[in-house]
């Protein structure tokens, strides 16, 4: 993210990182299957014909006490005849018509698709069994103004096994953050634009993923489930909390709307042409060859979507159910990681059910206890893609760029780069200087700056070439020797001493990249990454390269 972010740096105010919505759900995981409920029923004394009362006798009890709180404050409750009306507009009409600031707003009554038991006859063994299937049955949709997390809304299934839904917004979150620490801000809807502080805001900010989230949460279960304890007991079991649904957002702040406007096209056009499957892949941490060939332990579909909304222009990338968005809000330009399928992610984690155990590499959980892991994975997709986007929107005259390629230029060690100026100077004081005096210093002369020849990007090999030290697999970690061996010669070499030509080839190759300043060397490895002045030279050239006369004869008109 630093490299978009230094090309940008002239109208970015700041970056905000965070949680934009959060899709919690509570579950009784020792009731959500069918062993659990028999169990359960059989130590209430319930026989399996005499569970449809029980249960409809349970959910009146809920419903009751669920909707008390609502009736005695005179909060409206309405029943909503399709499961499909937008519930967040209703709630805050009802909240904007009542001048409601603080507490519950309304109780939203819906049907809603769900998993839910059923008692059905085995015609076989000519008994009764339980079911766990899909079904349909009544939502209580709780919207309020939390003094912790502001507007959010939590839903609660009234049939068993009464699983709790908890949607809030991190950015709601925060505003209340700032408003306690007395901080200014401008904010349009759940977008900051400006901020009075921008490092003090983000610190705000991850305290979240610290919180304490199970006292919170078992706050809010408590709140729409009162007869809990009358239903299970003292000793029942605890909801347990897990992440169904996250939106990571890094908002980049731009000076103003237009600064925006006037680089966005370009980055949405930019996603569109030049990031394929491999690309994708990679921006959500997946190994892939540095030939891109797909790996076949790959079986999830990737695709990419451009759709025109009222704000302004939408790109997602999708891989498995996550997906990776940019959009644009107002001034604010808004890369989003959403993560539905954590398994896609690994961590470095203690096993489960160990805390204090060896950590490795382990899937990412859906557990709030992980809360924090997913915030990492999320956040490193999003700097992924902005580095990725980072070698687009180019103001510089391709001539400015192309001329200090084409000419020679000096390798004046293993340490250091040549720019222009001094290749010239190192090139005329060279040429000056007489060969005995050379052959007078031999120290000297074997420490000489060599010349090098002038690149052509125009040309077959060195395209390629640009080609191969460009690609998005080494824009965050890198390359080496082996990895420019395997793009510019494909097969395997047949025998060593043919590896080690290769190697030679690809070395000297490097040193000609490093000597115009399109490469760097990675301190106390055998690593090399391309330059900020190298990624704009290369795509360049390489866009023009691959342009058609038709374009360039109607652009230059």
């Amino acid at each position: 993210m630093h490299s978009f972010l230094n090309k940008f740096a002239g109208v970015v105010r700041g970056v905000l990182c965070g949680f934009d919505r959060l899709f919690l759900r509570g579950s009784l995981r020792a009731i959500t299957h069918t062993k659990g409920l028999s169990d359960f029923l059989w130590m209430k004394r319930v026989l399996m014909k005499d569970f449809g009362d029980y249960s409809q006798q349970v959910t009146a009890q809920l419903i009751d006490a669920s909707l008390q709180q609502a009736q005695q404050l005179g909060r409206e409750i309405r029943y909503l005849n399709s499961s499909n009306a937008r519930k967040e507009e209703i709630a805050r009409e009802i909240a904007a018509r009542h001048h409601i600031k603080q507490g519950p707003i309304c109780v939203l009554k819906s049907v809603d698709p769900c998993m839910s038991f059923q008692i059905v006859k085995n015609h076989q063994t000519r008994k009764l069994e339980i079911q766990y299937r899909q079904r349909k049955c009544l939502h209580l949709y709780h919207y309020q103004i939390h003094p912790v997390f502001g507007f959010m809304h939590t839903r609660i299934q009234t049939w068993f096994p009464f699983p709790i839904y908890v949607c809030i917004n991190g950015r709601e979150w925060l505003a209340r953050q700032l408003d306690a620490a007395k901080l200014r801000y401008v904010r349009r809807k759940n977008t900051f634009t400006w901020l009075q502080d921008v490092a003090q805001t983000q610190a705000l900010f991850n305290q979240q993923s610290q919180a304490n989230w199970p006292e919170l949460l078992d706050q809010l279960a408590r709140s729409v489930n009162p007869v809990y304890a009358d239903i299970f007991g003292t000793h029942g079991p605890r909801y347990y909390w897990g992440v169904q649904d996250s939106e990571w957002a890094s908002d980049i702040m731009f000076s103003s709307r237009a600064a925006l406007e006037k680089v966005y096209p370009q980055l949405v056009r930019y996603a569109m042409t030049t990031f394929g499957t491999a690309d994708v892949l990679r921006f959500f941490g997946q190994a892939v060859p540095c030939d891109g060939k797909i790996p076949h332990r790959c079986r999830h579909e990737v695709s990419t979507s451009v759709r025109e909304r009222t704000e302004g222009v939408r790109i997602k990338h999708w891989f498995n159910n996550n997906n990776l968005k940019m959009y644009d809000k107002g001034s604010v330009l808004r890369p989003e990681c959403t993560v539905r399928a954590p398994e896609c992610f690994t961590v470095m984690r203690a096993p489960e059910g160990d805390p204090q155990g060896p950590k490795s590499r382990r899937p990412l959980r859906r557990g709030i206890v992980d809360l924090a892991e997913r915030a990492a994975v999320s956040q490193a997709a999003n700097e992924r893609y902005l580095e990725a986007l980072a070698a687009v929107h180019l103001t510089t005259p391709l001539r400015e760029l192309a001329e200090p390629l084409c000419r020679p230029s000096v390798d004046v060690g293993p340490r250091l780069t040549a720019t222009p100026a001094a290749a010239s100077a190192a090139l005329a004081a060279n040429a000056a200087r007489s060969a005995p005096a050379l052959a007078a210093e031999p120290s000297r002369a074997s420490a000489r700056p060599r010349r090098v020849r002038a690149l052509n990007p125009l040309a077959t090999d060195d395209a390629r070439l640009l080609e191969a030290v460009s690609r998005h697999e080494f824009m965050i970690n890198g390359l080496h020797n082996r990895d420019l061996r395997s793009l510019l010669f494909g097969e395997a070499p047949t025998s060593a001493g043919e590896q080690r030509q290769r190697s030679a080839a690809v070395t000297r190759k490097l040193r000609l990249l490093r000597a115009h300043g399109l490469l760097e060397k990675v301190p106390h490895s055998h690593r090399y990454l391309v330059t900020e002045q190298g990624r704009q030279a290369i795509t360049a050239l390489l866009a023009a390269r691959n342009t058609s006369t038709e374009a360039l004869i109607k652009q230059a008109s």
